[in-house]
């Protein structure tokens, strides 16, 4: 009861302290307008201290009820925490590579198509499981690849799919979905940026084997360093929390033991019978568990989720309203029409015969404290951690080399007030009133 009282005490403090702490007052100018950011309250900063008073270090009674809560919001059966979205990518794609799988696991050398322009970390976990990359171009516009791109490299022939639905917007998944049953594919969705987006109906993320979630803090809910592995196959599950958990064979959650009621009896592989089964290793894994404080903050920022996507989707649109001047300047952003983005970021490709550069228009807004961010990592073949590596690539991947060349975002993440956002527009006009031909 003495602790109880305590621990009141403790958590009334800490909202206080941050009721008290003091807010930047937004000077135009001076003050940056960042790309992203986390967007928080006292909830979680006392969640946070709640879990560190337990002292449970690893994932414990926050992990499990974020797991939870987050696969019920997300749409899928199941939520697998890990310490990153790269790390859930990872995760993801390497749980199909299971000797539980049989002949339907993936193999060195297997094909995976996957987009040319993005986040490196899409792309990594193929190379890393020894498989090849079929690279596929993007459209200027969504930024994401075509149904019929993908269709056409499925021909060819390949073992998966894996591509992310670019700053949120919603690539084709059900007609990628399609293309990967009808050749026997797996569909690994990256949605790292896509939290709360849906097409036709549904939620990003169902359409495939596996889906990936970030919760880094520049992403719609933040846990500091995070991730997500989502599937709604009991199979896909245990395979991903494996790969997380070392590659052991044991499922018991962090603290329990004997959950499968014969710890001690089990005979897999060459060990001896009763080898525990805690210390049984069924794939060759990884440690990427979360800890149970940054799971508290995401139980926090779960409450918040449809206040920041709506948000997200205010302010994206106060910038499309913005902009409708100039698309002699400007390719705006496109959406599928059964499409309905949780915006990541607001992107832009300057025109060739726009009379200014993306690296003038970035050079100015930078001047004026505005962030911009480029499309990651623009034509992934010309990065040099790639280019004496064995791939293949659908074409000459000319739209992704005008995105690298021609694309850069700015932010619409739940941070930006009327008067940030106003002060955005207003650095655009004056770059834009006198350049027009």
């Amino acid at each position: 009861m003495e602790q109880d009282k305590l621990r009141k005490e403790i958590l009334e403090k800490v909202a206080r302290f941050h009721e008290s702490a003091r807010q930047e007052k937004f000077v135009p100018g001076k003050t940056r307008v960042h790309y992203a950011g986390r967007v928080y309250d006292e909830e979680e900063i006392v969640a946070l201290v709640d879990s560190s008073l337990d002292f449970w270090l690893t994932a414990g009674r926050y992990a499990e009820r974020f797991e939870q809560e987050f696969a019920a919001v997300f749409g899928t059966k199941h939520c697998s925490l890990v310490n990153s979205g790269s790390s859930a990518n990872l995760v993801a794609l390497s749980a199909l590579t299971s000797d539980f799988l049989g002949g339907k696991k993936l193999k060195p050398g297997d094909k995976v198509i996957t987009c040319a322009t993005g986040f490196p970390t899409t792309l990594n976990p193929i190379f890393q499981n020894g498989m090849l990359p079929v690279f596929v171009d993007a459209e200027v516009g969504t930024y994401n690849p075509s149904a019929d791109s993908i269709a056409e490299a499925a021909e060819k022939g390949a073992q998966a799919i894996m591509i992310a639905h670019t700053l949120g917007n919603p690539f084709d998944a059900p007609a990628v979905s399609a293309i990967a049953k009808k050749h026997g594919m797996y569909l690994i969705e990256d949605c790292c940026d896509a939290v709360g987006s849906r097409i036709a109906g549904k939620p990003v993320g169902v359409f495939g084997e596996l889906a990936t979630v970030s919760f880094y803090p520049a992403h719609h809910i933040t846990m500091g360093e995070g991730g997500a592995v989502m599937s709604s196959s009991p199979v896909h599950k245990k395979l991903a929390e494996s790969f997380r958990d070392w590659g052991r064979d044991c499922w018991c959650p962090a603290g329990r033991s004997d959950t499968c009621g014969k710890r001690f009896k089990w005979k897999m592989g060459d060990l001896p019978y009763g080898y525990d089964h805690k210390y049984i290793y069924s794939n060759v894994g990884y440690n990427l568990k979360v800890t149970d404080m940054q799971a508290a903050v995401g139980c926090a920022q779960l409450k918040k989720l449809p206040a920041f996507v709506e948000k997200r989707k205010g302010n994206f649109a106060f910038y499309l309203g913005q902009m409708k001047d100039y698309e002699w300047a400007f390719v705006l952003p496109k959406k599928l029409p059964n499409a309905e983005p949780s915006p990541f970021g607001f992107p832009l490709t300057v025109k060739k015969d726009a009379g200014f550069s993306k690296n003038d228009i970035v050079a100015h807004l930078e001047s004026k404290n505005i962030e911009t961010r480029m499309l990651f990592g623009g034509n992934l073949v010309r990065q040099p951690a790639y280019r004496s590596r064995k791939f293949e690539k659908m074409g000459s991947l000319e739209n992704s080399d005008t995105i690298m060349n021609g694309t850069f975002w700015i932010g619409v993440y739940p941070g930006l007030t009327d008067e940030m956002r106003g002060y955005v527009a207003e650095c655009f006009h004056d770059f834009l009133k006198s350049r027009r031909s």
